[in-house]
């Protein structure tokens, strides 16, 4: 952990005294110990200290809002590409434009070896996998986002790899997430096996389409059953749960959040600009409807 704290005091340097990635990656070997992966993931640096990360979520193009969010104190950015128009070129823009320290996460709009491997290729140190409801798909998402000899991704001349130095095959994979949202009951059914693949390294509670998906809400027996059996299944493999911001503080074991989209924070800004007060929100606790955090 020595060589990890001296790599992130760095990092933060070298971002604002040249805002160049080709700066940051430079103090990224030079801190490096021989017999230690170099870990510029700040997220699954945390979570691996018992920490707890939040991640800000973003569906705009626009690189001045994506630069805001990204410097507000962020961990992550979910970068929102299943629910939104987003581009794969946009995404591209925005994180080699503003390289903040909120690390982008991008939730693909599937498991398909065209948006995995395009979103790593961008630069994506998380790949957010929606719907997961087959090992199958997972696996897949596994194998697009990881080099040999644990997946399949492929070698490209403009992968975001070129600013990251010769070792980078090895630096992906021991930096890249895989984190698998489990949103419907064929998903829960096998949330055993989906946490126990080595490569998983978060599972996400939709707590919204989880419900949706069931015909219950949060509070129901049923549905709280479930949320349970996700988490409980995750913990025992050893990996991190995920959920909504709203959840925060609320329930037991849950170390990794999805927090509210750049609208939303644009409104509460606006409110306590205005009327000296933030806007009203759900009681503590209690998850927000489908599309106010995206999930």
């Amino acid at each position: 952990m020595k060589t990890h704290t001296r790599f992130f005091a760095r990092r933060l340097l070298s971002v604002c005294a040249s805002g160049t990635l080709a700066a940051l990656f430079v103090v990224a070997g030079a801190v490096q110990a021989a017999d230690d992966p170099a870990m510029y993931n700040t997220v699954k640096a945390k979570l691996e200290r018992g920490e707890q990360v939040v991640g800000g979520t973003i569906s705009t193009s626009d690189p001045n809002i994506y630069c805001a969010m990204a410097n507000a104190g962020f961990d992550y950015l979910w970068i929102e590409m299943q629910h939104s128009s987003l581009t794969y070129q946009e995404v591209a823009t925005m994180i080699r434009i503003c390289p903040g320290p909120a690390l982008p996460f991008i939730r693909v709009p599937d498991a398909t070896e065209g948006d995995v491997q395009k979103a790593v290729d961008i630069g994506a140190l998380g790949v957010i996998v929606p719907m997961v409801d087959s090992l199958q798909k997972i696996e897949n998402a596994i194998t697009f986002a990881k080099y040999p000899p644990i997946g399949k991704r492929s070698l490209g001349g403009g992968q975001y790899g070129t600013l990251w130095g010769r070792d980078y095959r090895q630096s992906a994979n021991d930096n890249i997430m895989v984190v698998a949202m489990i949103e419907s009951p064929a998903g829960t059914e096998i949330v055993e096996q989906i946490a126990g693949l080595d490569e998983v390294d978060v599972v996400f509670v939709a707590s919204t389409d989880l419900g949706s998906f069931m015909g219950l809400r949060q509070g129901d027996e049923e549905y709280e059953a479930a949320v349970t059996r996700i988490r409980d299944a995750t913990l025992r493999a050893g990996k991190y749960v995920a959920g909504p911001s709203a959840w925060k503080g609320t329930r037991d074991g849950y170390t990794f959040f999805q927090g509210p989209p750049e609208t939303a924070l644009i409104r509460s800004g606006a409110r306590l600009s205005l009327d000296g007060v933030a806007e009203p929100g759900l009681p503590r606790g209690v998850a927000p409807i489908e599309g106010s955090e995206g999930h």
